[in-house]
């Protein structure tokens, strides 16, 4: 049987619950047990004991399977590690400006006006990247546009406000089909990264946080 000492709440729940499963499981336990040897006469002596001595192994499965059904879901959370909040990236996307508000695909392009703060420091890093993927309420029709372009840092001498950079993306108005996109509410997500080149071809050094939007094409 199962005993308490210095343990926790949750702890003793547990040791609670495993002493109070046993004396209803193992009757059950040994009664199958029963019925299997009686099946299977050529089973050992040996064998049978092994089987009989594994009920605790069982119970401690059933225990574990159902603790997260039966404990409290704040005694639950509690248990479980806290994770730090993931800090923000020096790389930001400040702010996504759309025009024309209402869109009429074929009647001109559709900007994004997209402004990006910079970090600090590069790290090496010399293309700024920044992308907008353009989405039907369907998800059926899809449209991704990109820009990249060559990009310095060149800290001045008391200045602590970090450089901002802003880009133009143009929207013809076609999906990834070269179809005029249908009415409806779309969305649309911006992203931005500072790549690197390598023996390998690009490398990203530095992700910024998406934003997101909505537009209306007429």
């Amino acid at each position: 049987m199962a005993t308490e000492g210095s343990l926790t709440a949750c702890d003793g729940y547990v040791i609670h619950l495993v002493n109070a499963i046993q004396p209803v499981y193992r009757p059950l336990y040994n009664r199958f047990l029963d019925i299997l040897m009686s099946t299977c006469s050529s089973v050992s002596a040996r064998v049978r004991t092994v089987l009989r001595g594994s009920a605790p192994i069982i119970i401690g499965l059933v225990v574990s399977l159902c603790l997260p059904l039966l404990l409290p879901s704040d005694g639950w959370a509690k248990a479980k590690q806290s994770r730090a909040p993931r800090p923000e990236p020096e790389l930001k996307v400040l702010d996504v400006q759309v025009a024309p508000i209402r869109y009429t695909p074929g009647d001109g392009p559709l900007q994004f006006s997209v402004t990006v703060q910079l970090p600090r420091t590069l790290n090496g890093a010399t293309i700024l990247e920044v992308t907008s993927l353009i989405s039907s309420p369907s998800k059926t029709s899809l449209r991704f546009l990109t820009h990249r372009q060559p990009v310095e840092a060149h800290p001045v001498a008391g200045v602590t406000e970090r450089p901002k950079v802003s880009i133009e993306l143009s929207w013809d108005g076609q999906d990834h089909r070269k179809q005029l996109a249908g009415a409806g509410v779309y969305s649309y997500e911006v992203r931005t990264k500072l790549l690197k080149e390598g023996d390998k071809g690009l490398r990203t050094m530095m992700v910024a946080w998406p934003k997101r939007g909505t537009l209306d094409v007429e």
